[in-house]
């Protein structure tokens, strides 16, 4: 959290996205590789790293009115879902945590080009009071950025849910019913501080002149994009899923 808060904006979202997927696929490659012979061990301490991660995230949020530091603790939850995934294992787990990695990257890609879009005082949003009545200024944006926080809360039929559900059922089906929980009930607490936000935007009364649009045709297309798969998704789902399980698969031939 004190990275992302420190860092603009920009770089916060590259730290969000780029380098979380280089080491998923590294610790999937380890622990699924290097670590298989003492893999009783190596579950036991994933496990403890999962559950923290879903729990410091999910709480830590709760507190948190900078959206940099928020966005910081969603991630360390959506960490430990996927690393859920990774304790699952088999193709079907490593194939859900790799689908899972896709569409959590186009979810916050999405969230944070609506983040850099939206300025005040010259410089992208930082705190949740910045976005008071973002739905009287910009109510597309608002609307676009309630349905990227609604798939990261996992609310069907959006991409997140989808994501989500994979995760829960690699675990469920591989002996790891307590740990779906778990999971299931970090996904709740974490659900109330994206509601927050979205009450903030549709629900409050704007502060001051509220914020103004940076005119970026590449955010704007990012956002197009990014949305356009979140809302869509349901329409074929599988074929990601597909894809992420044969290449998980190459993992155990």
């Amino acid at each position: 959290p004190d990275v992302y808060h420190g860092a603009p904006m920009a770089v916060t979202a590259l730290f969000a996205m780029v380098p979380k997927l280089a080491a998923m696929a590294l610790l999937i490659r380890v622990v699924h590789g290097a670590f298989a012979p003492v893999w009783f061990d190596a579950m036991q301490v994933l496990a403890a790293l999962c559950i923290a991660s879903l729990f410091v995230g999910a709480i830590g949020a709760l507190v948190q009115t900078h959206l940099k530091r928020l966005l910081a603790y969603s991630a360390i939850t959506n960490i430990g879902i996927i690393l859920i995934a990774v304790i699952a294992g088999g193709g079907q787990g490593i194939g859900a945590a790799l689908s899972y990695m896709v569409i959590y990257t186009v979810m916050g890609l999405g969230l944070f080009s609506c983040i850099l879009m939206l300025r005040k005082g010259g410089i992208a949003v930082q705190t949740m009071d910045d976005l008071s009545g973002l739905v009287s200024h910009y109510p597309v944006m608002a609307y676009v950025m309630t349905g990227f926080l609604f798939s990261l809360s996992g609310i069907p039929p959006l991409a997140g849910f989808f994501g989500k559900l994979t995760v829960f059922q690699a675990a469920v089906e591989q002996g790891y019913t307590w740990l779906a929980v778990v999971g299931v009930v970090a996904s709740v607490i974490a659900a109330a501080y994206y509601l927050r936000l979205i009450k903030v935007m549709l629900f409050d009364a704007a502060q001051g002149e509220g914020p103004s649009l940076l005119p970026s045709a590449s955010l704007a297309w990012l956002i197009g994009v990014s949305a356009l798969f979140v809302g869509f998704f349901i329409l074929n789902p599988q074929i990601l899923f597909t894809l992420s399980e044969s290449a998980a698969a190459t993992l155990f031939d």
